[in-house]
């Protein structure tokens, strides 16, 4: 086991911008609420294997397509990550020490795999909150390669994207503009919350509600305004009988979400369980 600094507090998150937020570990952070014996030294001595071997190839390469292409192959061909196509939404696919276990993932974990190796090797990868699935990209020229994580990090042309992103978005060839807009690089922040919002998403779904109301908790831990995670929290409260928590949580985000398409809704929900609809502090 290597040795690893303390992985940050959660209440020290919402604090730090962006570009301060340590990425893999917060990632971390989030397998340790499922995973609270995680070894964190170990889960960082994998990374520096991989990046171990291949250390000195990637040293050797000039081009940085290639330096990618060798990260590639040792990733998905040697090692073996993949996609999960079988069990996408299998939760164990959104927690890094058990991508780190299986070597099957999500996209956006696999991604983060793939850029936190490729960051320790000075490859400058990004993400891409893209529609759907997560993408990757690298700086080429004045231009860039643009990479599937979940499919073995295959390169992606510009008419697959487009089809991608209308498949999406519901128009048939989004233009340059729409398309390089997706395209922009995804804050360490905004990362990590489409991570969370997967898992909200899985357990709303099999209503593990103590869980929805975890995940949306370390949502607004990291962004405390977000509107979203406000409204999960407080219907994984109601769900679960704490009355008081879904009564402030669904007031706060009716205040703040007055004209929201499930307003209504949540007026009525908080009527029944003697709410205002008026934010209390």
């Amino acid at each position: 086991m290597s040795d690893a600094a303390p992985l940050p507090d959660w209440n020290a998150l919402a604090g730090l911008g962006d570009e301060a937020l340590p990425l893999f570990d917060v990632a971390l952070l989030i397998a340790r609420d499922e995973y609270p014996a995680l070894d964190v030294g170990d889960c960082h001595a994998r990374l520096d294997a991989h990046v171990a071997h291949l250390q000195v190839e990637v040293g050797t390469i000039a081009y940085g397509p290639l330096k990618m292409q060798a990260i590639n192959r040792h990733l998905f061909d040697e090692l073996g990550y993949a996609g999960d196509h079988t069990r996408y939404y299998d939760p164990r696919n959104s927690y890094l020490n058990e991508v780190l276990d299986r070597r099957l993932g999500n996209p956006i974990s696999l991604a983060l795999v793939q850029m936190e190796v490729a960051r320790r090797l000075d490859v400058a990868l990004d993400g891409i909150s893209f529609p759907g699935h997560f993408l990757v990209r690298l700086p080429v020229d004045d231009g860039m390669l643009v990479m599937d994580p979940f499919n073995s990090g295959r390169p992606l042309d510009l008419d697959e994207l487009r089809a991608r992103a209308g498949a999406h978005l519901g128009v048939d060839v989004p233009d340059d503009g729409a398309l390089a807009r997706l395209l922009q690089p995804a804050s360490a922040r905004t990362m990590l919350m489409r991570m969370l919002r997967n898992l909200v998403g899985v357990y709303r779904t099999t209503e593990d509600w103590s869980r929805v109301v975890r995940c949306a908790d370390r949502l607004l831990k990291l962004a405390p305004e977000t509107p979203d995670a406000l409204r999960e929290r407080g219907l994984g409260y109601l769900a679960l009988g704490h009355l008081d928590g879904a009564r402030q949580d669904l007031a706060d985000y009716l205040v703040r979400n007055a004209d929201a398409d499930d307003a209504g809704e949540l007026r009525a929900q908080l009527l029944r369980i003697g709410g205002t609809g008026r934010a209390t502090h």
